[in-house]
């Protein structure tokens, strides 16, 4: 109970530090909040695509794969099209997007793939800011080398909207069973499962 006080009271430390350093200072890091979350509810084999550094599949197992199109270190599989992926249909139990599919410009053709990807029943995980939210947060992370370094591309987007993600996922054959609130509501976690070809 208190660690959660004085996580909420030290929230803009949170936003605002690197990873390492919030961790450091004894506080959960808004990455490890949105891995802690999906890996709650994640099933069975991972793919987690914009992997970042790969600390999700590292710490989650089951023969999991984490992909990006950038190097941030950490092992991941490096792809040059997140829309086009070198694995067999129905490979994974759970796709994850970790903070990530408002940074994939070609989102459907990427939604796509996943639906190929995951086994009849799997599910789509995906943590969000809202557009406001995300704004704020890419402002504030002055640290964040996946802004400065890499730099945002036409097509990204800091943030999406629960209305547009559900109806790009629902467009691509998937249907959402929970929406949930974390990190005083700012993020979102949203639980899709694949919609077999008949439904």
């Amino acid at each position: 109970m208190f660690s959660s006080i004085v996580n909420t009271i030290l929230l803009p430390v949170r936003l605002v530090f690197r990873h390492e350093t919030v961790n450091k200072l004894g506080l959960r890091s808004m990455r490890d909040e949105r891995n802690n979350m999906v890996k709650k509810h994640a099933k069975g084999r991972l793919l987690d695509i914009g992997c970042g550094s790969n600390q999700l599949v590292r710490s989650y197992g089951h023969e999991s794969v984490g992909i990006d199109v950038y190097d941030f270190g950490g092992g991941a599989l490096l792809v040059k099209d997140s829309a086009n992926l070198p694995f067999d249909d129905a490979s994974f139990d759970t796709v994850s997007f970790v903070a990530s599919l408002n940074h994939i410009p070609q989102r459907e053709a990427t939604l796509r793939e996943a639906h190929r990807l995951l086994r009849p029943g799997g599910r789509v995980l995906i943590t969000m800011l809202s557009p406001l939210v995300g704004i704020i947060r890419h402002h504030l992370a002055w640290w964040d080398e996946d802004q400065h370094e890499r730099g945002m591309k036409e097509g990204e987007a800091m943030g999406l909207s629960p209305s547009f993600i559900i109806e790009i996922m629902e467009k691509q054959g998937f249907k959402l069973q929970r929406r949930k609130r974390f990190v005083l509501g700012l993020n979102n976690l949203y639980i899709f499962e694949r919609r077999n070809s008949s439904e």
